[in-house]
């Protein structure tokens, strides 16, 4: 299910080795990763600290774009779907200053609701 997720542009989960072994030189000191996803090519990265979104450009994907967005930055987030059957759902997440939220797919065999909480234990403290 994880290849027909990244043809349909939905978000997979990523293993806990495989994101420290990526992340852990930008991470800062008491930093932890909590939740990692896959969309094709990019990645969104959840640690202990902020939401770290990956942007992979270019046909090879060579260049690279590492976003970091403080958990204090995030205004509202939302999530979508349309209830049990629904083979996908979207997490929208708006931040201070602009006007379009972020969003991303999830397919039916990743769960939304645990990313929801990771945002809520973040934002609503």
């Amino acid at each position: 299910m994880g290849l027909f997720n990244a043809i349909m542009g939905h978000a997979s989960e990523v293993s806990m080795e495989k994101l420290n072994e990526e992340f852990g030189p930008v991470l800062v000191s008491g930093e932890i990763i909590e939740k990692g996803y896959k969309l094709v090519r990019d990645m969104f990265v959840f640690t202990n600290k902020r939401l770290i979104l990956v942007d992979k450009q270019g046909l090879t994907g060579s260049k690279v774009q590492y976003l970091t967005i403080p958990y204090g930055s995030i205004i509202k987030f939302s999530k979508e779907s349309a209830g049990m059957l629904d083979l996908d759902a979207e997490l929208k997440i708006w931040i201070r200053g602009e006007a379009q939220p972020i969003s991303k797919h999830f397919g039916r065999d990743n769960n939304i609701n645990e990313v929801y909480k990771v945002l809520s234990e973040h934002i609503l403290k």
